[in-house]
């Protein structure tokens, strides 16, 4: 029994999904139980924590979403899930973040050194930030991409691919006890993103850089809390620099298979863009 946290986020349930189909059973985690196997789970009722735990043999974790400083509330239930026997966890950082960085790092540092079996996934940025309801897609959307990433690439990573990679650390017979740069193949900047949804979808869409106080502000006015969002912010700077200009294997290391394209991403998942917002 896996127990899977943000079972209803980005990669939450596509790990859901992926344990699915490999025939592991789960428990989804979510403040708003509506499946048989769904249980109430919320980072701020404690009282929540164990019950979600009760019989469970691994966790994907999912700090909570938007702090930043998750580390109390997230070793807390770690404790307590090594308390009640629980081996296997898996967590979800950030490539732009290492082990002992302030927020999610410091996640990273408690699995590591307080759970018995162990992996962190360090995903570079979702593609899935180009669709849905993000800053990011609001901005090609509205046929303007913007951000504080000048010329700087990012291997952008297809959420499946790392649902993939978490569903093996999570049931591969040997615990993996490492941290995985999970990205796409290519390395590619916001211009280059910009112009192969253009040429899909026949509709022009720029990309324009700002400052990172800027994008800040921007962040804010989408509803982000001020402190959470000037930490996504100057990460765009680190980008700007090169920071996460690199592509990795552990996608094909880990599930065998290649890790998905940009394009293949733009191909499924853009015909044309919607108007408006």
């Amino acid at each position: 029994m896996i127990l899977v946290l943000g079972s209803t986020g980005t990669t939450g349930s596509r790990v859901a999904q992926a344990l699915d189909a490999r025939n592991v059973e789960t428990r989804l985690a979510t403040r708003h139980p509506v499946s048989p196997n769904d249980v109430f789970f919320d980072w701020g009722d404690v009282d929540s924590h164990a019950q979600a735990l009760h019989d469970v043999t691994g966790v994907y974790v999912v700090a909570p979403v938007g702090s930043a400083d998750p580390l109390p509330v997230v070793a807390h239930f770690l404790e307590l899930a090594v308390q009640q026997g629980i081996r296997r966890f898996v967590a979800l950082s950030s490539s732009a973040l290492d082990r002992g960085t302030p927020g999610l790092g410091e996640i990273h540092d408690a699995v590591a050194s307080m759970v018995p079996e162990w992996a962190v996934l360090r995903p570079s940025w979702f593609m899935q930030n180009f669709v849905g309801r993000t800053p990011l897609a609001d901005g090609v959307r509205d046929g303007e991409i913007v951000s504080a990433t000048g010329e700087g690439r990012v291997a952008f990573v297809d959420a499946l691919d790392i649902a993939a990679v978490a569903a093996h650390a999570l049931t591969d017979p040997e615990p993996h006890n490492t941290d995985h740069i999970v990205t796409g193949p290519t390395p590619l900047s916001y211009g280059d993103a910009a112009a192969l949804i253009s040429a899909r979808t026949r509709t022009e869409i720029s990309h324009r850089s700002i400052t990172v106080d800027e994008l800040a502000q921007r962040y804010i006015e989408h509803g982000l809390p001020a402190d959470f969002a000037g930490i996504l912010a100057a990460m765009d700077a680190d980008i700007s620099r090169g920071a996460e200009d690199r592509a990795t294997d552990v996608v094909e290391r880990v599930t065998g298979q290649p890790a998905r394209t940009f394009e293949a991403f733009v191909k499924a998942h853009f015909a044309t863009i919607p108007s408006g917002n």
